[in-house]
């Protein structure tokens, strides 16, 4: 999930969103599903499953994050559909597991910036035109794209186009979850209205998003940022105390031979390759700073993306410090590492929320191309990059952007990090807050939803109630 945006200039505008319907699945929760989506005269999801004894839907995730909420809603939506569910799409290893076969694969789509589209705009073309054919082709009963909106967003309109020129008297429903970041930007909101032509409900990760989203005409609804379902999986480990994932640090250093004197920083590099290829180079100069005055050990973690995973593995071969490889895809093992380590180093992402999970204090950094930062100057009317800054409207969380983004930069700041326990205790704590904020029932009722249901099973729940 792409979360490079830059914070909330108001944090009030959480305090003003409420949240009013008990995440359960019980009948009252049913028919809240239903009065959450209006489809008027048409023939409910749930309808034309039954008529054709199976459930279709064409999925669309471009990126890692993505292919996890995807695989997520997958999961959930076999386990409440009475029918059999067909997925056809476009995703990576998760949703494989769930059973789909992408048409190709998600690296070609998981692009993000501006001027680095432009030699990928041929390659986009292509998988765009093969994507409308074989959801057309398809006739699916239900479209969800996730995320990358750049893609997704020209997708949904293609095909409605298409249905629209083929006059089918039955369209699927477009549903897109994680809202765009229309917050973040000067004139972002008057982009929504148009979404409403091509896109029929948005599920929405953050508790303002769905509020702004149908004030612009856009139906929408807020469902519980994903990384809660981090959580609810991991129970199954017994190593969860409410929104807090406390993993085995100590299996960690046994398992890959790290002696209890070394620091470990856990460095997470980011998803996409464009990505990895800018900020790994900072980050290993970063280390080689760092290593004149600490005994370390770098964990770098690796998204389940091929072309990252190769990049990566030729790249460590002259790191300044000892390194471990934490393959993407194991959410205990990736916990059992954070819990290992005195602090992390990261590429702006859905991560810094994942760290705030573990309790590791971490540095955010972020670099794009020169014409696309000085876009980002121009168009955004935020202070912040990270998601917990964001949320909290608060620096909790030191960022180095653009040409701060810099080893000098950064060493200090995970120097002081690693050193000065009032720093650590201050996101500590601030976790707590985050989690309060982005959890959906605990902001209004004061109790937690983890017993209730997940984001994915209520997104779930909305698109076959609709």
């Amino acid at each position: 999930m792409c979360m490079c945006v830059f914070g909330i200039t108001d944090g009030s505008m959480f305090v003003k969103s409420v949240w009013s319907v008990k995440i359960a699945m019980n009948t009252s929760f049913s028919r809240a599903a239903k009065r959450s989506l209006s489809f008027s005269g048409r023939t409910s999801v749930r309808d034309l499953a039954a008529k054709d004894g199976e459930l279709r839907v064409f999925i669309v995730a471009g990126e890692v994050s993505g292919d996890i909420i995807a695989s997520r809603f997958m999961n959930s939506l076999q386990t409440l559909s009475p029918f059999p569910v067909r997925f056809v799409g476009v995703g990576g290893l998760m949703m494989s597991h769930q059973g789909l076969n992408s048409l190709f694969p998600m690296e070609d789509i998981a692009v993000m910036g501006i001027w680095e589209l432009l030699p990928h705009l041929s390659t986009l073309r292509v998988r765009l035109k093969k994507a409308v054919e074989s959801a057309l082709t398809f006739e699916p009963h239900v479209v969800l794209t996730v995320d990358s909106k750049g893609f997704s967003f020209r997708f949904l309109k293609q095909l409605r186009a298409r249905y629209g020129l083929l006059h089918r008297v039955t369209t699927p429903r477009h549903f897109h979850y994680v809202a765009p970041s229309f917050w973040a930007w000067k004139g972002g909101e008057s982009r929504l209205k148009g979404l409403s032509e091509f896109v029929d409900h948005v599920f929405c990760i953050l508790p303002f998003e769905a509020e702004v989203c149908r004030s612009n005409g856009l139906a929408a609804t807020f469902v519980g940022h994903p990384t809660l379902e981090d959580v609810l999986e991991l129970k199954i480990n017994k190593c969860v105390d409410e929104w807090k994932v406390q993993g085995d640090g100590e299996e960690f250093r046994r398992n890959y031979g790290i002696s209890s004197e070394s620091t470990i920083i856990s460095v997470l590099p980011g998803s996409r390759l464009q990505e990895v290829t800018r900020m790994l180079p900072i980050f290993s100069r970063t280390m080689k700073l760092l290593s004149h005055r600490e005994d370390l050990t770098a964990v770098i973690h690796v998204a389940p993306n091929k072309h990252v995973h190769n990049y990566i593995t030729n790249a460590v071969c002259d790191w300044p410090v000892p390194i471990v490889l934490v393959p993407g895809g194991s959410p205990c093992m990736k916990y059992n590492s954070f819990s290992a380590s005195r602090v992390a180093l990261c590429t702006s992402g859905t991560v810094a929320v994942e760290l705030q999970l573990a309790r590791l204090p971490c540095v955010v950094a972020y670099r794009a191309h020169i014409l696309t930062e000085w876009f980002i100057r121009y168009k955004a009317k935020i202070d912040y990059i990270s998601l917990p800054n964001i949320v909290l409207d608060s620096s909790v969380i030191p960022e180095a952007l653009f040409g701060d983004c810099t080893p000098s930069q950064l060493a200090p700041l995970l120097m002081d990090l690693m050193h000065d326990e009032s720093l650590r205790q201050k996101q500590i704590s601030a976790a707590e807050t985050l989690f309060d904020l982005l959890d959906p029932l605990r902001r209004v009722s004061g109790n937690s939803t983890q017993n209730e249901t997940t984001p994915s099973m209520m997104a779930a729940s909305l698109v076959f109630n609709s």
